[in-house]
């Protein structure tokens, strides 16, 4: 069997340091540093000829340098011989850009498929993609996670200590609905569907609330949480709706500023993120910020597709549980 080398990018080196030791590894040697004019060095400090290599690097502020950085890791470990070059990709930047919404606008998530291809990719592993027709983008295998078993874990924990009663998942918006739903199966209990505009980018407000939430504790998970407006909108909403209490979860803590201030100012209990993008702890704990780690699942994926078996288990959140 070849060898599987697992290296880290530099936006989120802490996954991949808890994914190394997860798969009983240590991180394979790499040196990344910026030029002056800011242009990116790369160099593999030791032989990746015929073997497996695993690039983890989260698409994350800054978003450009990061998606640059991982491309050039993919050309280098290509010149060296690699045998296979899967990245794996936390958090999947541009995605929320994937269909003309209005004329003349690109599709970024389509844009950055096509340069991750052209960079020579053999396949890709991610998770929680803003929209699952994203991997239809890719002329590769894309392994898809799904997180929505570990948020749905942590609030079951949450349920049986007698800290959450009478529940009520709330999806975000309609596109979420489907996979509100299913966090609802798995926790046992009802689900409201709250409806927003979007007058522009980044903002959003939310016009009904479909469902009882009137003295229920109500769990509301995204997929990400950039500034935090609309997912703090949504909380003083639900409040005015009589809800007990609030709490938030989502895959991908982007929290973009003014994000953490929202969030500790929102009436709500916990926001609960995973750490597919690193998150200061620090500036977490003093909002009422919950990081929960999804390197077990990446190190078994990426153990898995190494030893050429199946992951699709790890794509139902029932797995989890």
């Amino acid at each position: 069997m070849r060898r599987l080398m697992l290296f880290s990018g530099t936006t989120n080196p802490w996954i991949a340091s808890e994914i190394a030791d997860e798969l009983d590894i240590e991180l394979s040697k790499i040196n990344i540093h910026p030029f002056a004019n800011g242009e990116i060095y790369v160099r593999y400090l030791e032989s990746v000829r015929g073997a497996d290599v695993f690039l983890v690097q989260s698409l994350s502020a800054p978003v450009n340098e990061a998606l640059m950085e991982l491309l050039i890791m993919i050309d280098a470990a290509k010149r060296a011989s690699a045998a296979r070059i899967v990245c794996v990709i936390p958090h999947y930047a541009y995605a929320r850009q994937d269909k003309k919404s209005a004329s003349r606008e690109p599709i970024t998530a389509r844009l950055v498929a096509d340069l991750l291809t052209a960079a020579g990719a053999d396949a890709i592993m991610t998770m929680d993609l803003h929209t699952g027709s994203i991997q239809g983008f890719f002329d590769l295998p894309v392994n898809h996670l799904t997180a929505l078993g570990v948020l749905a874990d942590y609030f079951k924990g949450l349920q049986r200590d007698g800290v959450i009663e009478d529940m009520i998942v709330v999806s975000p918006d309609v596109g979420r609905a489907k996979a509100s739903k299913k966090l609802s199966e798995l926790l046992g209990c009802h689900l409201a569907i709250m409806h927003k505009v979007r007058p522009e980018h980044n903002e959003a407000e939310i016009s009904h609330v479909i469902g009882k939430v009137e003295g229920k504790t109500c769990v509301v998970v995204d997929d990400m949480i950039d500034t935090g407006g609309t997912i703090c909108n949504g909380a003083e909403a639900l409040m005015k709706k009589g809800a007990k209490a609030v709490y938030l979860g989502a895959t991908h803590g982007i929290l973009s500023d003014p994000a953490f201030e929202r969030l500790g100012a929102a009436p709500i209990v916990e926001c609960v993120v995973t750490n597919t993008i690193a998150v200061d702890s620090k500036r977490a704990e003093a909002n009422n910020i919950k990081v929960l780690s999804v390197a077990p699942m990446f190190a078994r994926a990426i153990k898995n597709v190494h030893e050429l078996g199946s992951v699709s288990e790890l794509f139902d959140p029932d797995f989890q549980l």
